[in-house]
């Protein structure tokens, strides 16, 4: 046969990179119920669909040339329930995946074809950080930024896994993504404890200042958190479902849904008494088509609900405040979060639909020392800067900056349930304030000056000066925002926005 020597090596090479790290660690993963990169490739992608690049690359250090295989990754394009996408996985048995020459210039490639081609980037992570020999020097450093590789303008969406420990680069693109999720037992940190260490002089378990737990609920760095690998990317291919594959197209639609819920139930879920608290989450499970609800940085700063779902088919981003935590009051953690949130919706094209139920934002000594002031402004920046149709719905309170942060004179439709309540600030701090008197005395006094006060706060005090569109009783929220938001997806630019927050900052 003709070239059967070339054929031979080439056949030979290959296989030695398919073969990825040594037997024994990969024996290790496979005891441990943790797959390899290869094994994460072919559970996200459609089979048969990957195409790599780099699969014969190595190490531009000649003593690791021959455990070097793919120089740590694993890389390509594929689709993923049929629509394209790009992959770079890290693959831990060959060297740790640790960042190097050969291995940027892979994940520079990948980075490129997917902002160029349009097309969302999945990366699967679970690195050591940086590989010293070939970073260390001022041309190994150097080198590393050239490309300005930890920037992007969310021209396609980012998804990233956890699945490991996960240092340096790893960790840096993870917080540049528009979703995260993190396997539990994995590690997402900046450095290891074995730099910490030393330079530092900290010692400790890596999961109590990276684990899930901390990424979750105190950095909100991780959206969601999963028991298993293959967890992990069936979760990706959901959100993925959610998103446009770039920037100037729409959101994938599907068929309309069914509601979650009889809308009138949404009576008995919502008390009558304003000072009792309630789950927001249920009122929206009803509202939205049934099983869409999809949450986003759910365990951290729980009083903002952040998260997509689908109305009538159509994508929609969802903020609403839940009263069973912090009484609705919003923090400095929450207020970045939504920042977060409303940069992911604007940036791809997504409706925002706001509910409101807040006796305003958390003030006092802990949150001055939060910056509140300059937390509610961004926030407040961000809305106003989102050139997505928004539309708001005010259920029961709305009160102070609150309420002008919830949507009020940046929304283009604001509908008030008849239980809405809008003012400066609650009742009781109010009459403290005004008339210095707090409830219990003086009670017939109390009762006609606080319900002077109060006389101007209704849902239909907003309606008559035509400042909301609407008052509405629950059972009509679900009609009354596919109406708007269809109106509004009419407009000349085709629901593309202006992607005014593409470039902003990761804020969580």
């Amino acid at each position: 046969m003709a070239f059967e020597k070339e054929i031979s090596e080439l056949e030979e090479r290959r296989a030695r990179s398919l073969a990825m790290g040594s037997a024994k660690r990969l024996d290790e993963r496979r005891a441990q119920n943790i797959l390899n990169a290869r094994e994460r490739v072919a559970g996200l992608t459609d089979e048969g669909s990957f195409s790599e690049w780099g699969l014969l690359a190595v190490s531009i250090r000649p003593e690791d040339r021959e455990r070097s295989a793919g120089d740590g990754y694993v890389s390509g394009s594929a689709t993923v329930e049929g629509r394209p996408v790009v992959v770079h996985a890290a693959d831990f048995t060959t060297l740790g995946a640790s960042t190097s020459a050969i291995g940027d210039k892979k994940f520079h490639h990948a980075k490129v074809n997917a902002a160029r081609n349009g097309v969302p980037l999945v990366l699967l992570n679970e690195c050591a950080g940086s590989r010293i020999p070939d970073i260390m020097g001022a041309q190994g450093l150097h080198r590393a930024g050239e490309h300005s590789e930890l920037w992007r303008d969310r021209s396609s969406p980012w998804a990233t896994a956890i699945l490991g420990l996960t240092y340096g680069d790893g960790s840096f693109y993870a917080s540049m993504s528009d979703f995260v999720v993190m396997r539990k037992g994995a590690v997402m940190a900046v450095s290891s404890e074995h730099v910490t260490s030393v330079a530092l002089a900290e010692a400790g378990d890596p999961r109590e200042f990276g684990g899930w737990e901390v990424q979750t609920s105190v950095t909100g760095a991780v959206d969601r958190a999963v028991d298993t690998d293959e967890e992990a990317i069936e979760l990706i291919k959901r959100f993925l479902s959610y998103m446009p594959s770039h920037a100037n197209e729409l959101p994938p639609r599907t068929t309309a849904g069914e509601p979650g819920g009889d809308q009138e139930s949404l009576l008995a879920i919502l008390p009558e008494s304003p000072k009792r608290t309630y789950d927001v989450r249920r009122i929206l499970q009803v509202i939205f088509d049934a099983g869409t609800l999809f949450p986003l940085k759910e365990r951290f700063a729980p009083v903002a609900f952040t998260g997509l779902a689908r109305l009538a088919g159509e994508v929609v981003g969802i903020i609403a405040i839940n009263p069973m935590h912090k009484g609705g009051a919003l923090d400095a953690e929450a207020c970045d979060k939504i920042v977060s949130f409303i940069v992911l919706c604007d940036s791809f094209n997504i409706p925002l639909v706001t509910f409101a139920d807040t006796p305003g934002f958390m003030v006092g000594a802990a949150g001055e020392r939060q910056k509140m002031p300059g937390k509610i402004m961004n926030y407040l920046q961000a809305l106003g800067a989102a050139s997505v149709p928004k539309l708001s719905v005010i259920m029961r309170k709305s009160y102070g900056q609150a309420h002008l942060n919830m949507g009020a004179g940046y929304c283009d439709e604001m509908a008030a349930w008849f239980s809405a309540e809008v003012s400066l600030m609650g009742r009781q701090p109010a009459m403290n304030v005004l008339h210095r008197l707090k409830p219990g005395e003086t009670p017939e006094q109390y009762a006609a000056l606080e319900a002077q006060l109060t006389r101007d706060t209704s849902a239909y005090a907003l309606a008559d000066a035509f400042m909301a569109q609407t008052v509405i009783k629950p059972s009509e929220t679900r009609d009354w925002l596919i109406h708007m938001r269809a109106l509004h997806a009419r407009r000349p630019t085709g629901g593309i926005g202006l992607h005014r927050l593409s470039t902003w900052p990761t804020t969580c």
